[in-house]
């Protein structure tokens, strides 16, 4: 039996060492044959040629790397197609997932009725709390409007069979969110508890910014709600325009008292000029999104591979 790592890495040439270095005591508690797929997804630092090293002392390490940066969610489905494993893990270079969990999840992962076993977050200690209360805050929204029921704090970092890899597989989608996925896709999961790790080495690169873009791809990519919310927007807003019309026709023609009003009506102008932007903009997402489905580009593109 054999067991996939699958480590996506942009700029980890201090964390890779370190990996390498916890995951080989784990080796030793594991029955099973282990190997490495490390996604270099277009680092700027030396973190190809730590790979190239790691490769070259220990066979059972492979690496593929990106022509540029795609993104982690392009490196997560390279791993997942280049996995032989009978079993199939997704971790962080940075030991924010620990791996000595690894002994227990395969132990979980024994019982025939579990497809999956998942790690969550009980606490954020370290991160900022604006990362934080937006992350809560993403969990609700998502699960209140989506199709799918995510866990709050659920990592990437998880054990799986070959027969959910495989599922997971068969969705070739451009715009990917792999925490819906590995959700859309069923099975059953367990999730294992753990206290929040801070990263060994090294600088995240994750920036609130681009965590903000990503959650929003996650609730657009598991939900139509935001078209809806438009189309309900529009029609309050045609709604309100209609009577605060008829009330002006009606106190003209009785009192006579003429429409006061360029502040008000500017004010009017704005108001609705903003909502229609904002419905555009919503429609405008999904548009994107299927603009992007359309053109049928590769995922990634892989400039080498050991």
């Amino acid at each position: 039996m054999k067991l996939s790592v699958i480590v996506p890495c942009y700029n980890e040439q201090e964390t890779i060492p370190l990996f390498l270095a916890e995951m080989a005591k784990v080796e030793a508690q594991l029955p099973l044959e282990v190997e490495y797929l490390f996604i270099n997804d277009g680092s700027k630092d030396q973190t190809l040629n730590v790979l190239r090293e790691a490769h070259q002392q220990n066979e059972r390490v492979h690496y593929l790397s990106f022509s540029r940066n795609f993104g982690k969610e392009s490196a997560l489905y390279a791993g997942l197609q280049k996995a032989t494993g009978d079993y199939v893990t997704v971790m962080d270079a940075d030991l924010q997932d620990p791996p000595a969990m690894l002994v227990e999840m395969y132990q979980k992962i024994q019982d025939p009725e579990v497809d999956c076993v998942g790690t969550r977050r009980v606490t954020r200690k370290g991160e900022p709390p604006i990362r934080s209360a937006f992350a809560k805050l993403f969990y609700k929204i998502v699960n209140k409007i989506g199709q799918v029921e995510m866990v709050d704090g659920a990592r990437d970092f998880r054990l799986m069979t070959r027969q959910m890899v495989d599922s997971i597989l068969e969705l070739t989608e451009y715009n990917r969110f792999t925490k819906g996925l590995f959700v859309w896709v069923g099975f059953n999961t367990i999730y294992l508890e753990y206290e929040n790790v801070e990263r060994v080495a090294g600088e995240t690169s994750w920036s609130f910014l681009g965590l903000l873009s990503y959650s929003v791809d996650g609730i657009v990519n598991f939900s139509d709600a935001p078209l809806k919310i438009a189309t309900w927007i529009g029609s309050l807003s045609c709604v309100v325009a209609m009577i605060s019309l008829l009330f002006i026709v009606i106190r003209t023609l009785l009192c006579g008292d003429p429409v006061a009003g360029w502040p008000s009506m500017i004010s009017i102008m704005l108001l609705l000029g903003g909502i229609q932007l904002l419905c555009l903009g919503i429609i405008g997402k999904y548009i994107g999104k299927i603009f992007l489905e359309t053109k049928k580009r590769p995922i990634y593109v892989i400039r080498e591979e050991a």
